[in-house]
């Protein structure tokens, strides 16, 4: 963490630019900085010093130091200047004249050392020159002293080439000490090794070549402001010549969940026990060892670990020795990894139990705490089937001998793809056939064939820099859902993509969005591109590609993509290189992929028709909420791999491919056509308007809904509904299409109408509307109170009429309709009496302890039950139950662990629709600080909220009309 302190100005340091007359530099030359007691000075012409570090210290002292220095001394030679009682100045004296004149030849010979020398730059060396300008930004480190290096990113004159790490984490006092080796190579010359530290008690530090030379004790230089430690070489490191940085250090154990943390849970004997992990994606390896904790870095690792003996330690690579230390203390020799980067290191020590099985020469594990290993054999199942079709697709062998998955009792993040040691919370790795439901089987599955992905995309081939995480991200994301398909086609989980990409465009189409690939260099900005564009927008975006290159190109270009970057970097234009060797000079694939990626939000395209003639557009889609920000639409231009389908469909050919790569064009068709549809199955990240062609699509929906498959079917729903909020289509036609759902038995347009309903609802409800609200709930349940009735309170059906029933009933007695609330209550009652040893349908346990919770009795019970079951499938639903209660003193208990502060921020604010609302929420973060008003997560929300006012001023006038 930043102390408070460092953003005190420093009373020693004197600030250049208030001294004008004191040196040849203009004042907007040189600043200070007080945010960081940072010395900034500026250097002359164009060599940049940063890269030439022996002289920073001398040349800091030419060009700021002295000024400071002589600043004293040239005040005390103002002297000679002596006033006379009427005003006039005296006649200085000689010696102040010989002074004054040879300061005066002194400053005029700078001068024309940097006009007439200006790609010149003098150190002790002489004159280095450059084609770059030169801006050295110096800050001060810890000791007072200049640290070398002023970037966020590491300088570039070493590598590293290999970590031997070794640690010893104390579940007793919780802390750890650590010591590590870096064999790094010198691409420069330097006197400098700038790497990442953070949070670390730097004890020792000495620095070795390779020939064998006893290692020397080094200046370590500390700053904290950009997580970065300096090793002074005592003499020029040579090019090409490999050195070892010897450190040891000590820390706690981390509190948060991230870096070398520490959790706590209760064992079979409700007993408290430590369990300690890592974390470190983006920024956290840093806080565990010293590193070049960048994800191109990349380098081989060998870890030791030392631990009691009773405990089980784990890490990236198979264990290749135990050996005995002291008395109860062993230490864990692994062996040494293949080349990756930082954040994908991981160790694990804690009192576990495994299963395990065998595949195609590795041995995958499942690891849990004692009490729950019971719960693993889903996941083991589950991770050597989709490991194999990896295998096979990517026509790549899983390299390590072994992947291990880890289930964590407390853990922020869904899961981590740590090469070979794959770490999860625990709801996203266990099944319990007793308690689990069709949707957390669904969840487990998609988890594990993430993760899985990540073991060629990420760890494999690694993005170079964070503003192309969607590479790792996006391509996980993307292969999840369709490893999926292939493998479970049972669990249907291309709907549940459909409903995330729809999300996704909800935040898309903002103004405080971002495009996929965006320049990032904080922290904050980094944090912040672990968001949904980077994973869905960025999986969309491959699907919609894969459909248009056909499945064979794209999987061919994938294979290229991986065997030409395999153990190294990429970037977004590499794998765009790598399709185009398959298509051969076919299609331009950089060319129309571009568009999508440096360009935030999507295009919505209308269409109209006239005769066999279909008039296609393009423009923007954004919800226009500070006009004063627009972006002009004009320089926005997709390439759009546009799909269509007629009524003129047959079984040899079906959908139809356009590129629209201009702003408008005309589509002729062979024949006039009943009907158009474009966007086949949602595989285009885009948004259509039909014009005058709407009521065309409402009445073949009332007519004859199963012409169109499911997925069109929500989308036609979607796109409806977002061009009402639009102000480009009607509400009234939007509720008039939704009007076929009584005969709707498909999961992904009812699921879509239910949540676009429910924002009306919420937002009509948050206003104070409760008699519009009541008529909204009154369509629902005239549309959908038939099916709801029809469900029955068990887990029978298949997976995808399991999952509709948990939907509708759980929506049914959420807003108690139909008789639900009464069901459910009767069931809980049941379950309490049992003193919950009764067994609840699996499925249905959300809705009956949310209607439980209602209840006081009942909401103690829960929590009573909360403390003591085994199952994370069932804690998860009652502390959903718990968190549903509206007595907010209830909820002092609720420990928030793993919700972000993204999360908190949206679901607190998302249905806020006036504008005292506006400014409460505004005015609150700007109170914070200012860095909390500008994370775009609080842009985000205050985008909604002004949309919300926005949706209420263009609609509620009309919903109280005709409602």
């Amino acid at each position: 963490m930043i102390e408070n302190s460092m953003f005190e100005e420093e009373p020693d340091v004197v600030d250049l630019a208030k001294e004008p007359c004191l040196h040849p530099l203009e004042p907007d030359e040189v600043e200070y900085e007080p945010r960081s007691s940072r010395l900034l000075v500026r250097g002359l012409g164009e060599h940049e010093m940063d890269d030439d570090e022996e002289d920073y210290e001398s040349s800091a002292k030419l060009l700021g130091m002295s000024f400071i220095n002589r600043s004293s001394g040239l005040r005390n030679n103002m002297a000679g200047y002596r006033q006379s009682p009427d005003g006039s100045c005296s006649v200085p004296s000689t010696r102040t004249m010989v002074v004054c004149a040879a300061v005066f030849v002194t400053v005029i010979s700078v001068i024309m050392v940097i006009y007439l020398l200006p790609k010149c730059t003098f150190t002790k060396e002489g004159c280095h020159k450059k084609n770059r300008t030169m801006e050295l930004i110096y800050p001060l480190a810890t000791n007072g002293k200049l640290f070398p290096w002023a970037k966020m990113r590491l300088p570039s004159d070493v590598v590293p080439l290999h970590y031997d790490l070794e640690l010893q984490p104390n579940l007793t006092t919780l802390k750890f000490a650590g010591s590590v080796k870096i064999v790094v190579n010198v691409l420069q010359v330097t006197r400098k090794i700038v790497l990442h530290s953070s949070g670390l008690n730097i004890t020792k530090a000495s620095l070795a070549s390779t020939g064998g030379r006893q290692a020397k004790p080094v200046e370590l230089l500390e700053y904290p402001l950009h997580d970065q430690i300096a090793i002074m070489a005592p003499e020029a490191l040579l090019v090409g010549q490999n050195y070892t940085v010897n450190i040891e250090y000590s820390a706690n154990l981390s509190d948060t969940y991230y870096g070398f943390y520490k959790i706590s849970y209760k064992d079979e004997d409700s007993k408290q026990r430590w369990f300690a992990a890592t974390q470190f994606e983006p920024l956290a390896a840093r806080s565990a060892f010293p590193c070049f904790d960048e994800p191109a870095l990349k380098a081989t690792f060998l870890v030791k670990i030392k631990r009691e003996e009773k405990l089980t330690a784990l890490s990236n690579m198979p264990k290749k020795a135990t050996t005995p230390v002291t008395n109860g203390i062993v230490q864990d020799e692994f062996f040494v990894s293949l080349k990756m980067s930082t954040y994908l290191v991981a160790f694990v020590v804690a009192d576990l139990k495994n299963i395990s099985r065998e595949t195609n020469g590795s041995l995958v594990s499942v690891y849990a705490i004692p009490q729950h290993i019971n719960q693993a054999e889903y996941a083991l199942n589950t991770t050597v089937k989709l490991l194999e079709f990896y295998q096979k697709y990517f026509l790549i062998d899983y390299p390590l001998e072994k992947l291990d998955l880890v289930a964590i009792p407390d853990f922020q993040s869904g899961a981590m793809e740590n090469w070979g040691l794959v770490t999860f919370r625990e709801t996203t790795l266990l099944y319990d056939s007793k308690t689990s439901s069709a949707r957390d089987k669904k969840l487990i599955t998609a988890v594990i064939a993430h993760e899985l992905a990540h073991q060629w995309f990420g760890n494999l081939v690694t993005m170079e820099w964070w503003n192309d995480l969607w590479l790792n991200e996006g391509f996980a994301t993307f292969m999840e859902y369709f490893a999926m398909e292939e493998v479970f086609p049972e669990l249907h989980s291309d709907e549940d993509f459909l409903n995330l990409i729809f999300k996704a465009m909800m935040k898309d189409s903002m103004n405080s969005s971002h495009p996929v690939s965006s320049a990032v260099q904080s922290s904050e900005q980094i944090e912040e591109m672990f968001d949904a564009l980077s994973y869905i927008k960025g999986a969309s975006l491959l699907l919609m590609l894969k459909h248009y290159l056909t499945k064979d190109v794209f999987q061919a270009g994938i294979e290229v993509y991986l065997h030409n970057h395999d153990y190294r970097s990429a970037q977004s234009d590499d794998f765009w290189d790598s399709m185009n060797e398959i298509t051969n000079g076919t299609l331009d694939v950089k060319k129309l992929m571009k568009t999508w990626i440096l360009n935030k939000g999507f295009p919505l395209v209308t269409v109209v028709r006239s005769g066999r003639n279909i008039s296609i557009q393009q423009e923007k889609f954004l919800y226009r909420v500070e006009p004063e920000n627009w972006t002009s639409d004009a320089s926005y231009l997709w390439h759009i791999p546009l799909t269509y389908m007629t009524n003129r469909c047959n079984f040899t050919h079906c959908v139809n491919a356009y590129l629209l790569d201009q702003k408008s064009a005309v589509i002729e068709l062979p024949e006039e056509v009943e009907w158009i549809k474009f966007n086949v199955d949602m595989n285009g990240y885009y948004i259509v308007h039909y014009a005058e062609d709407w009521k065309t699509l409402i009445d073949l929906l009332k007519k004859n809904h199963t012409a169109l498959s499911a997925k069109d079917r929500a989308n036609l729903i979607n796109n409806i509904f977002n061009l009402a909020s639009l102000g480009k289509e009607s509400l009234e036609n939007a509720f008039e299409l939704i009007d076929y759902l009584k005969e709707e038995s498909s999961t992904a347009p009812l699921t879509q109408a239910l949540f676009q309903l429910s924002l009306i609802y919420n937002l009509l409800e948050k206003k104070g509307e409760q008699q519009l609200a009541a008529r909204v709930m009154y369509r629902i349940d005239n549309l959908l109170g038939n099916k709801i009735d029809q469900q029955h309170w068990t887990d029978n059906g298949t997976l995808s009429e399991r999952e509709l029933r948990s939907i509708l009933l759980a929506f049914a007695c959420t807003h108690d309709i139909r008789q639900c609330r009464t069901a459910a209550a009767e069931m809980f009652e049941k379950w309490m009496k049992s003193d919950g040893t009764m067994s609840l349908p699996s499925d249905l346990m959300k809705a009956i302890f949310i209607t439980g919770a209602k209840t006081n009795e009942g909401w103690e019970f829960l929590l009573k039950m909360y403390s003591s079951s085994v199952s994370e499938a069932e804690k998860s639903k009652m502390i959903e139950a718990l968190a549903s209660t509206e007595d907010v003193r209830k909820l002092i208990w609720f420990h928030l662990g793993s919700y972000t502060i993204q999360n908190l921020i949206s679901s607190s604010t998302s249905q806020f629709a006036t504008r005292a609302h506006l400014l409460e929420v505004k005015t609150f973060f700007e109170s914070k600080s200012e860095e909390s008003s500008k994370l775009r997560c609080v842009k985000e929300a205050l985008d909604t909220i002004q949309l919300n006012i926005q949706w209420m001023e263009r609609n509620l006038a009309k919903l109280q009309k005709w409602l």
